[in-house]
């Protein structure tokens, strides 16, 4: 077996970048197993190789033997995955996808017994998308299915925050490396898990309501299979249908609202309320009956002297008083941190996040 390059990463996290074929592996469980199963919004028009490309995609499975291999076809060579076994999401192997179809070596000191393997998109649409094309295990090996997924479904609306950019950043220094976002330590994430709920994130850095840095809006963005720019792909809203939908939306709003090169004449905070609740409103038309949470946060457009929180609320009084019951929000507090928040301030708004889904749905 010949190693290009293995790199430490964190305490207990090893970073895979290119990586030869075990000689003990000896066959291939292609992706349109019914084994394998999968969460989020994936593409699934090549049944042998699924398309991964919004952040918190996921491929899960059981399987017995001493090694395995995950095999990947990345677009673009930016993205990253965590690697799961047996549920140690602590040390989670990280692979750094190259471009082009690569097999992955993760172990060949495994027990030889029964195993979970967990793959999960870190990174989201601007990283590019990638093809799962299967695991490779001893020849003696058998894969099944995993457990169920959760019954619980939730659906997150956002940008950066919501992907997690830099929330793996040091607290000094840059955080837009595709290597510093981890998306399974997003607020988001982390609050699904503790609500033992399945996850779809919808989101893309520097999206904001009415203005972005790039050509499109969330209500461009929104319907869309493949999370990878501004395409014609659809997503089929009847095929998953949320109890909970969050948005998290208005950081790039407020950030880019006075720049008269995107957005001229300036909008008024009615048009940003009128704007918003037209979101909220095509939302609940897709899910009449999930409950609605419009948070912002936790960057300095939850300051408490920033006016987007109010915009937010008179957004969503005038849903309620359009007869939406529904729907509430929640104000992520902004601590003074100037940078995309890290690791532990999702888990602060994970914490927020759980408890108000609770009030709202009764979820134990």
């Amino acid at each position: 077996m010949r190693i290009k390059r293995i790199t430490r990463v964190g305490l207990a996290t090893f970073l895979f970048t290119a990586i030869a074929l075990s000689s003990a592996v000896a066959k291939t469980v292609p992706a349109d197993n019914p084994a394998f199963q999968y969460v989020g919004r994936i593409d699934f028009t090549d049944p042998k190789a699924p398309l991964l490309s919004w952040p918190g995609s996921q491929v899960k499975t059981t399987f017995t033997g001493s090694s395995v291999s995950v095999i990947l076809d990345d677009d673009s060579g930016n993205n990253y995955y965590n690697i799961i076994l047996d549920g140690n999401s602590d040390a989670p192997y990280v692979i750094n996808a190259l471009q082009g179809k690569h097999v992955y070596w993760i172990s060949s000191a495994l027990a030889d017994t029964s195993h979970t393997i967990e793959i999960y998109k870190r990174t989201e649409g601007e990283e590019g998308a990638t093809r799962f094309l299967g695991l490779d295990i001893p020849d003696s090996a058998t894969v099944k299915a995993p457990p169920a997924a959760p019954k619980r479904k939730i659906e997150i609306y956002g940008d950066s925050i919501t992907s997690g950019m830099g929330n793996e950043g040091i607290f000094n220094g840059r955080d837009d490396l595709p290597s510093q976002k981890n998306h399974y330590l997003s607020y988001g994430a982390i609050a699904a898990r503790e609500l033992n709920a399945q996850l779809h994130t919808i989101s893309q850095s520097g999206i904001g309501v009415l203005v972005s840095w790039f050509g499109f809006t969330m209500s461009d963005f929104y319907d869309q299979l493949i999370a990878v720019g501004n395409n014609d792909t659809q997503w089929n809203f009847d095929s998953w249908t949320p109890d909970v939908v969050v948005v998290n939306l208005f950081q790039n709003d407020r950030a880019l609202f006075l720049d008269k090169q995107r957005l001229n004449p300036t909008p008024s905070d009615k048009d940003f309320i009128n704007a918003y609740a037209d979101f909220i409103k095509t939302l609940r038309g897709q899910y009449p009956e999930a409950k609605i949470l419009c948070a912002l946060g936790s960057m300095d457009a939850s300051a408490q002297e920033s006016k987007w929180p109010e915009i937010i609320r008179q957004a969503v009084a005038k849903q309620q008083q359009a007869g939406d019951k529904d729907i509430d929000t929640l104000i992520f507090p902004f601590t003074g941190y100037t940078q995309h928040p890290r690791v532990m301030h999702h888990q602060q708004n994970a914490a927020l996040l759980a408890a108000k889904i609770r009030e709202m749905t009764g979820w134990q």
